[in-house]
């Protein structure tokens, strides 16, 4: 196996593990924070790509520049899904809280692929700009303009996020609210309005994922429930009490399954993630950014 298509393969992997870094950090907020496990996650982001892809095609806006109106798009969404239905899961305590979630969420997962249906049709839908066959050419390994503004924008989303939480008062609330709900309270936090943010920029950062995979691959009101599991599966390597490190676990699930194509099989390359993530459960089930006893 030459060099240059071990590299080749290695940037594909950061290009595609972008995008399962920026989707599954949205849901690791909703789990992190509000102990909910929203499975139509991933038709939330499937919706953020029916966006672009409908402001591409009928106002002929570039879909990086679409993320202007989709970002706030996909805020609001979360903010209005929060208030008619999670707000209601938030009262609820204990275990029950999560399984309700999950029966709720499965209910919206059906009323959002048939509205996806009704508005967009079953077919698959992608966007394809002038520049997409363009790209540097780099020591022989081919960077599309496409995958490279792709990642590009995952990295500062997820810097922005970073700072977000870490220097300002509404993202000290929620890390706050993530370590005990009950003494944020107590603090004076208002704790229902931190879940709503919280799940608000979830939305978003699924909507963000959602504009990159329709420039880079395709969408269809179906592609929902393969998201939500490769979210789930880079949220548990990361460890269910990381938010931020579910970004670098989203980069090495990307390369581990961009390279077992080299060194194994294209074919095995999906096996292979699920490997990894067995074997992190077995050998640290806390997650590679998670706390032992966390």
């Amino acid at each position: 196996m030459s060099p240059e298509s071990i590299a080749q393969n290695i940037a594909y992997g950061l290009f595609v593990g972008g995008i399962y870094g920026i989707a599954a950090v949205g849901l690791a907020l909703a789990f992190g924070v509000m102990n909910v496990l929203n499975i139509a996650h991933g038709e939330l982001l499937m919706f953020g790509g029916y966006i672009s892809f409908w402001l591409f095609s009928v106002l002929g806006i570039d879909p990086f520049v679409s993320l202007i109106v989709c970002i706030p798009a996909m805020f609001v969404i979360g903010l209005l899904l929060d208030r008619l239905v999670y707000r209601h899961v938030a009262r609820i305590t204990g275990e029950a809280k999560i399984k309700n979630s999950l029966l709720i969420s499965f209910g919206l997962v059906l009323i959002l692929q048939n509205l996806a249906i009704r508005l967009f049709t079953a077919d698959e839908r992608s966007i394809q700009v002038s520049y997409g066959g363009q790209g540097l050419n780099l020591f022989g390994v081919a960077l599309p303009y496409t995958r490279l503004l792709g990642l590009v924008i995952a990295l500062v989303t997820i810097v922005v996020l970073h700072f977000f939480l870490q220097r300002t008062d509404p993202g000290r609330a929620i890390r706050a609210t993530a370590e005990d709900w009950e003494a944020a309270e107590l603090s004076g936090i208002n704790v229902q309005r931190v879940y709503m943010l919280t799940f608000a920029l979830g939305a978003t950062l699924a909507g963000i994922a959602g504009t990159l995979v329709s420039v880079t691959a395709s969408i269809t009101p179906s592609i929902g429930l393969d998201w939500t599991l490769k979210a789930l599966i880079v949220v548990v390597l990361a460890g269910t009490g990381s938010i931020i490190g579910a970004f670098p676990a989203g980069l090495l699930l990307g390369l581990v399954e961009a390279l077992s194509g080299v060194f194994i099989d294209a074919s095995y390359r999906e096996l292979v993630g699920l490997v990894i993530f067995l074997l992190v459960l077995l050998i640290r089930p806390q997650g590679l950014f998670g706390q032992q006893g966390a």
